[in-house]
């Protein structure tokens, strides 16, 4: 099972590297007031195996033995530079955060982008592209992505998902001063961790930042899932409250005759082709009613969908997935925003805090199905991982396949 389990975590972020060097797009906001600061807060709840497949997803959560986890990822992005010495900037939070007096928001040290020492290897193996709800893949399925092509720079047209773009927020790229958490600092967001009450970021490069939270962490997603006779996996999930839409993919495996990763499968929920984009990223209540109309996202009463028959048979060795629940969104600025859109208004700062809520699902065998009550055991860790090199999984597969 462990085996499994890593296949499952390197295929994950196979995935997650091959959005990134192709697919993400940062959105922008045509006609926004430009703010002196931007601060955004992540609020997730993560369950199933490993609580979202631990730190190796950039997931970070703290709790002990329990399988419901909270996230948060806190960023802020400044047109000035430090007042007085070197970037300092923490969030006091309410006592029922379990986090101390504040956390420390670090500004990092933006990387060089070298390659390092490792050899470049030729991925092999091929990516079978499919989507929909039901027992069988729709006309033409799957899309085929051959990974010796794209080290050669053939990139498919309509590849990557550009319709839903990500929007990360303040980010080093956009700021003048940059800072995040978590850090360095050693602290964690815990299970039983509240983020209800009042909210306050101080920094030497930025205005202070007020605001009170009334909305706690999600749910968790409570899903389950299992092989029907005709090769299809049913996947359902009670509703949560809060959720504004939901969204499924699941990624299969074909091992090749050595035990290294052969084929991969993906498969998404949406009604029609999505790879990559902002589907697994924070989704406003706007942005996430707009997908469902456009039958990328599925409505908050649905609580049912069928993976087809054909995502199993081609990758029979393993499949994982992901499901996930947008939640609302609080929107926060000094001075506050005019009712009258004529009235001019240039505020000193701006804060977001989205909420989504997601669970991780695994079937290994006929029956062999691992979701919320899954053993976490030794796979979790509490701790930020060691930046990866561009030379590791993604760089020694991908590396320099797509400019």
């Amino acid at each position: 099972m462990r085996r499994h389990y890593l296949v499952a975590s390197a295929g994950v972020a196979l995935a997650a590297g091959i959005w990134a060097v192709g697919g993400e797009r940062v959105a922008a906001q045509a006609g926004a007031p430009a703010p002196v600061a931007r601060y955004a807060m992540d609020v997730g709840t993560v369950s199933g195996i490993g609580g979202g497949l631990g730190g190796g997803m950039s997931m970070m959560f703290g709790g002990g033995g329990s399988n419901v986890q909270h996230e948060l990822n806190l960023r802020l992005g400044s047109s000035r530079a430090p007042d007085k010495g070197g970037p300092r900037a923490d969030h006091f939070m309410p006592p029922v955060a379990r986090l101390g007096k504040s956390v420390a928001l670090e500004t990092p040290v933006q990387s060089t982008g070298e390659m390092g020492d490792e050899p470049f290897q030729r991925p092999k193996g091929r990516l079978l592209i499919y989507w929909g709800c039901g027992p069988k893949a729709g006309k033409g399925q799957p899309v085929i992505i051959d990974f010796a092509r794209l080290a050669k720079g053939q990139v498919p047209p309509g590849l990557f998902s550009t319709s839903i773009p990500k929007d990360r927020g303040p980010s080093i790229a956009n700021s003048r001063t940059f800072g995040r958490w978590p850090a360095r600092d050693g602290k964690f967001v815990k299970g039983d961790s509240s983020i209800l009450g009042d909210h306050r970021i101080a920094a030497n490069y930025a205005p202070e930042i007020k605001f009170a939270l009334s909305q706690d962490f999600m749910p968790a997603l409570n899903a389950r899932s299992h092989g029907l006779p005709d090769g299809a996996t049913s996947l359902g999930w009670t509703g949560i409250s809060g959720a504004t839409g939901y969204y499924a993919f699941a990624m299969a495996m074909k091992m090749g005759p050595q035990g290294d990763m052969g084929d991969m499968v993906w498969w998404s929920s949406s009604a029609t082709q999505q790879f990559g984009g902002g589907l697994t990223d924070w989704l406003s209540p706007s942005t996430v009613n707009r997908l469902i109309g456009q039958k990328a996202v599925m409505p908050p009463t649905q609580t049912t969908c069928t993976v087809p028959a054909e995502v199993k048979a081609s990758g029979p060795d393993m499949m994982m997935g992901m499901l996930y629940a947008y939640g609302p969104q609080a929107d926060f600025a000094y001075p506050p925003k005019p009712a009258d859109p004529r009235t001019p208004w240039h505020p000193e700062w701006t804060s977001t805090v989205r909420y989504r809520s997601m669970q991780t699902w695994l079937i290994t065998s006929p029956g062999g199905m691992m979701g919320a009550g899954a053993a976490q055991g030794d796979d979790r860790e509490d701790r930020p991982q060691p930046k990866k090199k561009k030379g590791g999984l993604l760089g020694g597969m991908l590396g320099g396949v797509v400019p």
